[in-house]
């Protein structure tokens, strides 16, 4: 009986072998965002204590430079705009997605991706003109806090970045597959998450420290 069924089962996948492929690799929508959800709550504990920390040590400035001394304002605010404005064009992709249009979808995942590649330029020269005053992570506490929960932040952009071309290559090769769209749902999450903790770090870190 037992041999009858497992040639059964052979036979069924040699005449249709994708369906095993399929059956085998999918995953239940809900389980996904679960995870997904489960995992962004994980991230906000990280920020959470991120956040404390420089609550607690971002006046110990060592004799050194304060927030006002060395925030260029003008320029985050730039790059705070670049980041609100790569959350924009995202929604905007995800409206075309719900469409079922590829080309427009890959379009502005593009333009998206153009927006935080800036804010991440941006980032990188205000640490490169910090470093190069004196003004680096090992200079104070205050100054050891604002490297850590701003870099943290920009990692979690850069990895952002990464994910985003590898959707648009797999949706420009595959199209936009239900596994394509739901991958693409978790990334629009996890963006929109990083959005909303700049605009802490803008408002707590940079704000308040040049205004306070």
């Amino acid at each position: 009986m037992i041999s009858k069924t497992r040639t059964h089962q052979a036979a069924l996948a040699t005449e249709n072998p994708e369906f095993y492929l399929t059956d085998k690799d999918h995953h239940p929508e809900g389980s996904t965002m679960l995870g997904f959800w489960l995992y962004l709550m994980s991230d906000c504990l990280i920020f959470a204590t991120l956040f404390a920390v420089y609550g607690v040590l971002g006046r110990n400035y060592a004799a050194g430079p304060s927030p006002a001394d060395l925030f260029d304002l003008p320029l985050v605010a730039v790059n705070t705009a670049m980041l609100l404005f790569s959350s924009i064009t995202y929604g905007f992709a995800m409206l075309w997605m719900a469409r079922g249009a590829k080309l427009q979808t890959l379009s502005w995942l593009a333009v998206t991706g153009v927006f935080g590649a800036i804010f991440l330029a941006l980032e990188l020269y205000e640490f490169s003109h910090l470093i190069h005053a004196g003004a680096g992570p090992q200079r104070s506490a205050f100054l050891s806090s604002f490297f850590t929960l701003v870099g943290t932040h920009g990692l979690h952009v850069t990895f952002g970045i990464v994910w985003l071309i590898t959707l648009m290559v797999q949706v420009s090769k595959y199209g936009l597959t239900q596994e394509n769209q739901r991958r693409l749902m978790c990334l629009s999450m996890f963006w929109h998450f990083l959005d909303v903790v700049w605009i802490g770090v803008f408002s707590f870190v940079y704000l308040m420290g040049v205004l306070g």
